[in-house]
């Protein structure tokens, strides 16, 4: 294990979240809430002198293999998470730090669940800070540091393979450190081109910046208690909807229409079924939710934005979803297992890795029927690789036995089974809202500081994607 190159990096991420704190500054330098500054000017201090003392000399031994990198992304975003919310703490504004780094884990893992009841109530640095953490972890703070430093690249798809979600991490082109770069363009581009969109339906500056970079990273944060039905315009929530449902494809297709392979980007199978999902759901909620609302058109513009959420793992809202007929309910609940695209900044299972799990299982009952016929698992017309494969159904198992275990451990606070399940499914799939006290119109703030943490590793284990951090406490091991 090659522990200097791992605390290089280590201090290569602590420079770049030290450099990310200075933006709340500023925002507190404009809305006159200089008493803010210090709660983020402290550990802007203390990070960029740690960084500086762990980057001062770059190892001579500068290989890394698999084990170090995701040792590395699983250290980082531990460590950035408890980092992230020393601000929170030191303004007073989330005094319990249990509280404190819920927040900040569900806001870099772009979970969006929170223990806030009045969210309104905050200063605006602070807001902009929880907003911005989804920004931050929807890409990866590994991938920007990819993108801005010089390395190996070997190294680096090591680090990619750890920090991109799916089944596969692959280069856009030959080198790891300029794929990044291109996937930062794309995902700055969609990120501004969302909030010159806000701006045009009378959304303030401050408020589209917030929601877009909450969108960007399928987040969820809003800066109103009611989220996005706070606006009540349907050209704000189609707006947000739309791109939530952008940032949800895979990244890598917006990169070959950008240099018109049309044909990789329209052929590709799991994009298909993910948009097929979508106008499937929707049809069935509205059609399901039609005695909920005034109108047909009323349940339509709800149910479209809803299932884009749940799908997403976005966590917006625009109307209690637990005034929703029970089918509806758990149709949603069943999108926030399935999620988005890989490669894309949504959560869930990802349709990848549901599209392989059901064409397994079709494979395996052929061969129950007739054992000499030869069939193979295929995506996109290709057979998928035996190892793809096994590592889909062996995800998917260990997602199950953590799910369960976690499980266990929340019904300590004696909720019902069904809203602790809720708990872990949402924060497991970085969905943000679950059902009854934790559901669009609830929060987590009533759970013990146990629970709390137990939560966090589920988000971390949703986000990175269960290999990272399971490999951080084994590596003592080798």
């Amino acid at each position: 294990m090659n522990y200097r190159m791992i605390l290089y990096i280590m201090g290569q991420i602590l420079k770049g979240v030290g450099l990310f704190m200075l933006l709340p500054i500023i925002v507190g330098f404009i809305y006159g809430e200089e008493h803010i500054v210090s709660s983020f000017g402290i550990p802007f201090i203390a990070l960029m002198t740690v960084s500086f003392l762990l980057t001062a000399k770059k190892p001579k031994n500068n290989s890394i293999f698999s084990i170090e990198g995701f040792v590395s992304v699983a250290a980082s975003w531990i460590m950035m998470s408890v980092i992230g919310a020393v601000p929170f703490v030191i303004s007073g504004e989330i005094p319990n730090f249990a509280d404190a780094l819920f927040e900040t884990v569900s806001g870099f893992t772009t979970t969006g669940a929170t223990i806030l009841g009045d969210v309104e109530s905050m200063s605006k640095s602070c807001l902009f800070w929880r907003a911005f953490t989804h920004w931050i972890g929807g890409m990866g703070i590994l991938m920007f540091v990819l993108a801005i430093m010089s390395s190996n690249d070997s190294r680096t798809m090591h680090m990619m393979r750890a920090e991109c979600a799916g089944p596969k991490a692959g280069k856009l082109v030959s080198k790891s450190r300029f794929s990044a770069r291109i996937l930062y363009g794309i995902y700055i581009s969609l990120t501004v081109l969302e909030i010159i969109m806000l701006l045009f339906g009378g959304m303030p500056l401050y408020d589209s910046i917030i929601h877009a970079c909450s969108s960007a990273g399928t987040g969820g944060f809003s800066i109103w208690g009611d989220s996005i039905a706070h606006y009540n315009s349907v050209y704000i929530e189609m707006v947000i909807a739309v791109f939530i449902i952008l940032f949800g494809v895979n990244f890598n297709l917006y990169y070959y229409l950008l240099i018109k392979k049309f044909s990789l980007a329209f052929k590709n199978e799991e994009v298909r079924t993910y948009f097929g999902v979508i106008i499937t759901a929707t049809v069935i909620v509205t059609i399901n939710t039609m005695k909920v609302f005034d109108s047909a058109g009323e349940a339509l513009r709800h149910s479209f934005f809803m299932v884009a959420s749940a799908i997403t793992s976005a966590g917006f809202a625009t109307t209690d979803t637990s005034q929703f007929p029970v089918f509806s309910q758990t149709l949603l609940t069943l999108l926030m297992f399935v999620g988005s695209c890989a490669g894309s900044t949504g959560g869930g299972m990802k349709v990848s890795r549901i599209l392989i799990l059901f064409k397994t299982g079709i494979k395996e009952l052929k061969y129950i029927v007739n054992p000499r016929a030869v069939a193979t698992v295929k995506m996109d017309g290709k057979p998928v690789e035996n190892d793809v494969v096994r590592g889909v159904s062996s995800y998917f198992i260990l997602f199950m036995i953590i799910l369960a275990f976690s499980l266990l451990l929340i019904t300590l606070d004696s909720y019902s089974i069904e809203e602790s399940a809720s708990a872990v499914i949402t924060c497991m799939n970085n969905i943000g809202f679950g059902v009854g006290r934790f559901g669009t119109a609830g929060n987590f703030g009533g759970l013990t500081s146990f629970s709390k943490i137990i939560l966090c590793f589920d988000m971390l284990i949703g986000r990175l994607e269960i290999y990272p951090l399971i490999m951080l406490f084994a590596s003592k091991k080798h």
